[in-house]
């Protein structure tokens, strides 16, 4: 539980614009779970100080100079143990689902209640993935406006999964953990993360938000 967390949270801000990262510091500062260990201005210094210094959570711009934020939530996923949490805008939709692919784990709008910001901070921390009902919106437009001709969506077969199953699917897109899951339909964090597993086996999907896009879309891009 988010008033249950005891250590601190590490968190490294990276944003080419000086505004938007020296007000989230000075945001996120203001919360005592959280120790801001950095405020960088591109992808390449975000890459660098998450090798080199402990980081548990990582605010990445999209659009930064050098490296932008999705290639470094690639890295970051690959090479440490830093958790990528995106901070974009309408702006930057053609991005999104790259970094989905790549390992982010959520996805914040800037300029957002501070309060959000705290808690999408800590749930990442805590595991879990977190995008806003008018990203995923946003996404979810996306998808159906734009038809790529590489992209190989796949579609919802209904008949693939059991009815509990299915009942898994609709709560993750509607955004409950896994604690919450199991809460609901009484069953233990550990069968529902098995559940998971399965259902992304199934879909050959790579990470629970491709799960909540899919069944709000009806498919989603590899």
């Amino acid at each position: 539980m988010v008033g249950e967390l005891k250590l601190r949270v590490k968190v490294m801000i990276a944003d080419d614009n000086s505004f938007v990262r020296e007000g989230m510091k000075i945001i996120l500062t203001s919360f005592p779970e959280f120790d801001v260990v950095a405020a960088v201005r591109d992808g390449k210094e975000a890459i660098d100080f998450c090798k080199q210094n402990e980081v548990d959570v990582a605010l990445l711009d999209v659009r930064m100079p050098k490296v932008n934020g999705v290639e470094a939530t690639r890295i970051i996923t690959e090479q440490t143990k830093a958790k990528p949490l995106i901070l974009t805008t309408f702006d930057d939709d053609e991005y999104i689902l790259d970094a989905v692919k790549y390992g982010a784990k959520g996805y914040l709008l800037k300029n957002n209640d501070p309060n959000l910001v705290r808690n999408a901070i800590i749930s990442v921390h805590e595991g879990h993935n977190v995008i806003q009902d008018v990203v995923l919106d946003r996404i979810k437009s996306n998808l159906i406006v734009e038809k790529k001709e590489e992209a190989k969506p796949v579609k919802i077969n209904r008949s693939l999964f059991t009815e509990r199953e299915w009942s898994i699917i609709s709560l993750i897109a509607k955004g409950l953990s896994n604690r919450e899951i199991s809460k609901q339909l009484f069953i233990s964090e550990g069968t529902v993360a098995n559940y998971v597993t399965t259902i992304l086996g199934k879909t050959g999907l790579e990470h629970r938000t491709q799960i909540a896009i899919y069944y709000l879309t009806g498919e989603v891009d590899h």
